[in-house]
């Protein structure tokens, strides 16, 4: 058992805040009250005085290159990133070498997450090799554990197999993910067309390319009734379009990445292949739309497309380098930093667009905390400094090493068992 005491607790399922104490038995959490009693089992006291207690948080996106590309990144050092950032849940793409479009490879990540210490999830692809002509067994994937479907990395280009899809994901109740990127107008993927591909001497990705694809997802969401996650959005049109379509569906959902409400392409100037991703950064209005779709609800989650790559391949020429950046172990801290303490969010809110929201979409018995809920639990020490560096991740690429920031994970508690505990500094 285990008693965490005098934390502020916040919960962003019911709103429920305040100094609570928590009994945890298990995988469960017994108890929530004010000076609970010591169990007379034997019983490990945490005291969280001065501390944040809230749920573990829950990534819809990551990339932990398993199997394929272990050099990048294996399910195991992903999950310890995870747990470092506060992630008790993530859910994996599907864009592995092989990709996860069979039975096998499926069972394969699911198998290899029971063992890391936090839940590892994974979607399936939406077609075959995602080549984008075929679609997978999707219900025989959905049987075996998928979470969702998505062909994340690879924009979905056939009009008929994206309806198809998502009528027979609206027939599972699962969702589907979509990767917004025109390639017939993409000159150069991952630096924006304006400043920055002026300054490269390119052509860059215009903001078209995703304006478009968002649309055309859009509308056949609304017909088909499917639950649909527009993956990573950039551009403040792409807001506006979500903004319009939530109005109609709730099942209408959109996910923004810590790298596009700090950042713009600017950073690419500055940082080169480390702030190079798909899609790129934009302008300062695209950055600022994102922030107030999270703020109106518009977009729904927050996710980190953590997508680690080798400083070899980061260190090749702009053009060449890969596309992503590392994101599970800086999340929070920017999302404190540039959500909270600017006045955008309060940390409710952020709690339900990082844990709570989530969670919802993919049905999990996460992101909240209550009694007999699940013992997936961070401590948070709002008021430490977090310098990023020295990661847990097997890869660095990131724009944010050395940055000062707000709020640092201190403990992650996951099924009940302490996973990660400071002091585990950065620098």
């Amino acid at each position: 058992m285990l008693l965490i005491r005098n934390g502020y607790m916040i919960d962003p399922k019911s709103g429920r805040e305040g100094t609570y104490d928590l009994l945890i038995d298990g995988e469960r959490i017994a108890k929530i009250g004010t000076q609970l009693a010591l169990p007379e089992k034997n019983c490990e006291i945490i005291d969280a005085g001065g501390l944040l207690v809230a749920p573990g948080l829950v990534d819809v996106h990551v990339h932990f290159r398993d199997p394929g590309f272990p050099d990048k990144e294996d399910i195991l050092t992903g999950a310890m990133a995870a747990a470092r950032g506060g992630y008790t849940t993530v859910i994996m793409m599907g864009n592995t070498r092989p990709p996860i479009d069979n039975a096998h490879t499926l069972n394969y990540v699911l198998e290899k997450g029971k063992n890391t210490g936090i839940h590892v999830l994974s979607c399936a692809n939406v077609t075959l090799g995602m080549q984008g002509r075929e679609l997978t067994s999707m219900e025989e994937l959905a049987v075996l554990g998928a979470a969702g479907f998505t062909d994340d990395g690879i924009p979905l280009m056939d009009e008929k197999i994206v309806r198809a899809a998502m009528e027979r994901t609206a027939k599972l109740d699962l969702p589907i993910s979509f990767h917004e990127e025109d390639p017939r107008l993409i000159a150069e993927n991952g630096i924006n067309r304006g400043k920055a591909s002026a300054y490269f001497g390119i052509g860059g990705s215009p903001r078209e390319a995703e304006i478009l694809l968002v649309e055309r997802d859009l509308q056949l969401a609304l017909k088909t009734g499917a639950h649909i996650n527009i993956q990573h959005i950039s551009a403040r049109e792409s807001v506006e379009l979500v903004r319009k379509a939530r109005k109609i569906s709730s099942r209408i959902h959109a996910e923004a990445t810590p790298h596009h409400f700090t950042l713009t392409e600017n950073a690419v100037i500055q940082y080169g292949s480390l702030a190079k991703m798909n899609p790129p950064l934009r302008e300062e209005e695209d950055r600022l739309a994102i922030i107030q779709g999270l703020v109106d609800g518009t977009i729904d989650i927050i996710a980190t497309d953590h997508a680690p790559h080798t400083a070899e391949e980061k260190a090749k020429p702009l053009t060449q380098a890969p596309s992503g950046i590392i994101g599970l172990e800086t999340a929070l801290p920017l999302a404190i930093t540039y959500l909270v303490r600017a006045g955008y969010l309060t940390m409710c809110q952020l709690l339900r667009l990082m844990a709570a929201n989530p969670a919802s979409l993919y049905r999990l018995d996460a992101g909240y905390l209550a009694e007999n809920g699940p013992a997936d639990l961070i401590l948070i020490d709002m008021a430490a400094k977090t310098i990023p560096g020295a990661y847990v991740s097997k890869a660095s690429n990131t724009p944010f090493t050395g940055w000062e920031l707000q709020g640092k994970v201190v403990k992650t508690i996951a099924s009940g068992r302490i996973i990660f505990s400071e002091p585990s500094p950065f620098l």
